[in-house]
């Protein structure tokens, strides 16, 4: 399995080292850092409605094939999961983070305090809607037509969204995530900045495994069957999530652990590969406390409408996200600036806190997935009890 403990070693080696730049270096070398971040700032945005149609559309088109009753109770299921735990997420985040955070910090690395010496524009070809819906348009049009074309078209586009992603993406976040520490350091914010982003882990982390602990409870008393029995038997899935950052490298270890909770195998073949695509449960409640988090610590307010329409358009685009590393969050991204107002440069905040633990939002997920395959079989398989 490909765990990328590296891509974590790299960010934290990138924010340490963008701190020291930052506290000694001179001005202009802050400017230098500030000019590519920017730049790269703007080949994100440029680059998303790109990821959008290149991932979503054939993820649209795969799991739209041969819809039976299972497929369409999973996919229901799941995706009421989703938002119930972005629901969740907005919730605790509404609750506790205007009271254990500093809001005085107001504008949060909303402006460079070391102007760019340069910044390449790079306008988005189309907006975030515009994509979703060429994506929908053309993913239901190749389940209805059943064209090759289209199909092989789509699947090459996407394997050239996904190498972009790991080889110009991947490498050049760590310099990105410097230049804002560098600029945060510079100006003095760090140390503030800082001790919000550990109380915003602490609760993204009790929120995921609250979300796990309400979906094994709902789903053991659906097929009658002891919840935290379920939950351990998944454990090993759990971890080797947090290890591996993906779901589809941890597929195997989930297969094996939700046969041990005794759903059938007609259900665990079925539910689980699906589930690893559609069902996002913890990267949607990270996506929504990091984002939450950040607002609260800029001193802004947390609002439900914008919320509902971020959490919206996530669930839809998340779909394209599993076995893309950072494919949630760097999707993400126009999203939030629309619906939530981010700016780039403090939107790469919530990159960097959300890549440094990406392993939790994909344990989560996948555990969740377990939970779903019981109250499926309950419904469409065995319902056999665990050890027969």
């Amino acid at each position: 399995m490909n765990c990328r403990f590296g891509v974590v070693g790299r960010l934290f080696a990138a924010m340490a080292v963008g701190a020291v730049i930052g506290s000694f270096a001179p001005g202009c070398v802050i400017r230098v850092l500030n000019s590519f971040g920017g730049t790269f700032g703007q080949f994100i945005r440029f680059f998303v409605p790109f990821i959008i149609v290149g991932l979503v559309t054939p993820a649209i088109a795969e799991t739209g094939k041969g819809a039976g009753k299972l497929l369409l109770a999973t996919m229901g299921t799941a995706y009421a999961s989703t938002l119930f735990a972005g629901g969740f997420a907005f919730w605790v985040s509404d609750l506790l983070f205007p009271r254990i955070l500093d809001t005085s910090l107001a504008k949060l690395a909303d402006v460079n305090s070391f102007p760019a010496y340069f910044v390449l524009e790079m306008p988005p070809l189309m907006d975030v809607t515009t994509a979703l819906a060429m994506s929908f348009v053309f993913g239901l049009a190749m389940v209805a037509l059943d064209t090759p074309y289209l199909k092989n078209t789509f699947n090459e586009v996407r394997e050239a969204v996904s190498l972009t992603i790991r080889n110009a993406f991947m490498p050049l976040l760590p310099l990105y995530i410097l230049s804002v520490m560098a600029d945060l350091a510079a100006s003095g914010k760090l140390a503030n900045v800082g001790g919000g982003c550990l109380k915003i882990m602490v609760v993204a982390f009790a929120v995921t495994t609250s979300i796990l602990a309400v979906q094994y409870v709902l789903s053991g008393l659906v097929a009658g069957r002891n919840p935290f029995r379920l939950m351990w038997n998944m454990f090993p899935a759990y971890l080797t999530g947090w290890g591996c950052c993906s779901s589809a490298a941890t597929l195997p270890v989930t297969l094996r652990q939700t046969r041990r909770n005794g759903v059938s195998d007609k259900i665990t073949d079925l539910v689980i590969p699906l589930c690893a695509n559609v069902h996002l449960a913890g990267s949607m409640a990270n996506m929504v406390v990091y984002t939450a988090g950040f607002i609260v610590l800029g001193g802004g307010v947390l609002s439900l409408g914008q919320y509902m329409e971020f959490m919206f358009l996530l669930s839809v685009i998340a779909v394209a996200s599993p076995g893309i590393p950072g494919g949630v969050v760097l999707a993400s991204a126009t999203i939030a600036e629309s619906a939530l107002g981010f700016s780039p440069e403090r939107y790469a905040l919530v990159i960097a806190t959300y890549m440094t633990l990406d392993g939790m939002g994909t344990a989560c997920n996948l555990t969740g997935d377990g939970a779903i395959a019981v109250v499926m079989d309950r419904f469409f398989g065995n319902g056999r009890k665990a050890g027969k």
